[in-house]
């Protein structure tokens, strides 16, 4: 018969006064009860735990490796039941978070920052991915949130704007930048693969669009770090997000372009919660959002509002 927590509490006090009637004090239970219990516990293990004295009882070499292992089962099973309740309320666990370079110069760590302040028991995961495998990882349940481009158009997501981007125009050291964006129209155009980000490379040619022009592409690459090593080759121009300055490429230069058009907002997506399935959303993946969700004029943690569909 496997040993129950109650009966190794109260071995644990009747192990530190040595005295039944004392520890049945401290346990507010009847001596009778008490000497019944240590019994059962005894009979459970084969054998005597304690050498009963007069006035006072010892623990026998069986007793003092039951005290010694007690203690840890019962700091575990203590610490097990406090990571619970704080899993149960969103406040334990593990995030998987999903991001783009772009979230990066945005402000995720100023969000994570603040998270790891108000949850310090929560382990972080993150996975670095385009919007598309952040949605697809979402679809599978391989990260909790993401920090996707918005907007997103997906019956089972869930979106909020948190972050803002912008393009900046990407330009070999020395070339002229006199009237802006404008300044680029006769330039060739060297931009991230459409088979990367669609919805990329359309923003790309809107905001050329916006400056009077359509871009010139002559070249179409999968990596960000690659575009700007292209510039800096005099392959051609680009326009990046603003967080390629991560990347510290010499002798390329980022300039503002000046533009609305230019500007993008980066939202936190997650999985509906389905009530047909009885599936709500999980307690640490609401704190997240409610921590990051911070719309003009309202407080930190404001209630999320779910983007129209």
């Amino acid at each position: 018969m496997a040993l129950e927590l109650p009966e190794l509490r109260s071995f644990l006090v009747l192990a530190q006064h040595l005295h039944f009637g004392e520890a049945a004090e401290a346990l507010h239970v009847t001596q009778p009860a008490l000497t019944k219990q240590i019994q059962k516990l005894e009979s459970k293990v084969g054998g005597p735990l304690l050498v009963r004295g007069y006035r006072r009882v010892s623990l026998t070499p069986a007793g003092e490796i039951l005290r010694e292992r007690a203690q840890s089962l019962l700091r575990e099973a203590e610490m097990a039941e406090e990571i619970t309740r704080l899993a149960v309320h969103g406040k334990a666990g593990l995030l998987r978070i999903g991001f783009g370079i772009a979230s990066l110069a945005a402000g995720l760590p100023d969000i994570l920052t603040r998270f790891r302040q108000h949850f310090p028991a929560v382990q972080v995961s993150m996975a670095d991915m385009s919007t598309p495998n952040q949605i697809s990882a979402l679809e599978q349940g391989d990260i909790d949130v993401g920090f996707v481009r918005l907007p997103v158009e997906h019956p089972d997501l869930e979106t909020v704007p948190v972050l803002e981007e912008r393009l900046v125009a990407a330009i070999p050291r020395g070339m002229p930048y006199r009237k802006g964006l404008a300044s680029l129209r006769n330039e060739p155009f060297v931009v991230i693969s459409r088979s990367v980000s669609s919805s990329f490379v359309d923003h790309v040619a809107r905001t050329c669009r916006a400056a009077g022009f359509s871009p010139r592409i002559v070249q179409e690459v999968n990596e960000l770090f690659t575009v700007l090593n292209l510039v800096r080759g005099g392959v051609g121009v680009s326009l990046v997000p603003r967080s390629a300055n991560l990347m510290h490429v010499p002798n390329v230069r980022l300039l503002d372009t000046g533009l609305e058009e230019a500007k993008w907002k980066i939202g936190l997506a997650w999985r509906k919660a389905d009530a047909r399935e009885a599936m709500s959303l999980d307690p640490l993946v609401h704190n997240f959002i409610r921590l990051a969700y911070r719309p003009r004029g309202m407080a930190p943690g404001g209630d999320p509002k779910p983007s129209p569909r």
